[in-house]
C-alpha cells in the first residue's frame, strides 16, 4: 500500500511535466511559422517563437557578439541595443532575471549589462526604450525582458518577443507615483535598465540594413 502512496504522485508528477514540456516546447498556433516577422519597433524586428521554452539555436551579430537564443525574450533587447545604441554587455549571458542585480543601489551602473538600473520603485520615471525586468514566477522560472514602447501619465506600453504562441507582442502595464517614487503595476516588475549616457558611445545603426544582415536562421551574410 504505501509503495502505491508513492507512486500515484510520482506518475501524476511525470504526466504534468511532460504537459507542461509539450505546452511551452510546441508551436500550438499551427497559423504561424517560428521566425515569422510579427512586429518591429524602431526598425528593429520581433519574430514569432512558439513555444516559451522553444529554442532555433544561438544568434550572433556579425561581429561575434552573443545575441541569446532564437528567438527568446532576452535574444530581442538584446539585439534591440546593439542595432540602436551599439550596446554590447559585458556579461553576454544569463538568462531574464540575471538582468537585475538586486545588490545595486536605483540608480547604479549595472556594470554586467553597461547599463543603468533603477528598482522598481524608483526616483527615476520610466522611459520609452528602457530594459524592463519582470520577476520568475512558478511556471517560469527564467523571467522575461522587454523593451519600454511607450509612456503615459499613468501607464506604460512594452513591446516583447516570446510572449506565447497566441499572446501580443505588446502590452500595457499601470504606471503609478506614490511618495515620488515610480512603480509598474499588474505584473511583478524587479526594474528597468538604461543606456548611460554620459558613459555611452550611442550610435544608432541603419536597422533596416540590420534587419537584413538577420535572416531567419540568425546568421550573417
Amino acid at each position: 500500500m504505501r509503495r502505491q502512496y508513492f507512486t500515484v504522485p510520482f506518475l501524476l508528477f511525470i504526466l504534468l511535466f511532460e504537459i507542461y514540456y509539450f505546452m511551452t516546447n510546441t508551436n500550438l498556433n499551427t497559423s504561424m511559422e517560428v521566425g515569422t516577422v510579427i512586429d518591429k519597433f524602431n526598425g528593429v524586428n520581433v519574430y514569432f517563437n512558439g513555444g516559451v521554452n522553444h529554442s532555433s539555436g544561438r544568434n550572433l551579430s556579425p561581429d561575434g557578439y552573443n545575441l541569446g537564443i532564437k528567438y527568446q525574450c532576452v535574444e530581442f533587447v538584446k539585439r534591440y541595443y546593439y542595432q540602436r545604441f551599439n550596446h554590447k554587455m559585458p556579461d553576454s549571458m544569463g538568462h531574464a532575471k540575471h538582468f537585475f542585480d538586486p545588490s545595486l543601489k536605483d540608480g547604479q551602473l549595472n556594470k554586467q549589462r553597461n547599463l543603468l538600473q533603477f528598482t522598481n520603485g524608483s526616483k527615476s520615471k520610466p522611459v520609452t526604450e528602457d530594459l524592463i525586468i519582470f520577476s520568475p514566477t512558478l511556471l517560469n522560472p527564467y523571467g522575461h525582458v522587454a523593451i519600454i514602447s511607450n509612456v503615459f501619465n499613468e501607464s506604460i506600453q512594452i513591446v516583447q518577443q516570446n510572449a506565447g504562441p497566441f499572446s501580443s507582442t505588446r502590452a500595457f502595464y499601470r504606471l503609478k507615483k506614490i511618495d515620488n517614487l515610480w512603480y509598474v503595476e499588474g505584473r511583478p516588475v524587479l526594474g528597468w535598465l538604461r543606456v548611460d549616457s554620459n558613459t555611452s558611445n550611442t550610435i544608432f545603426k541603419d536597422t533596416q540594413a540590420l534587419n537584413r544582415l538577420y535572416h531567419l536562421d540568425g546568421n550573417a551574410e
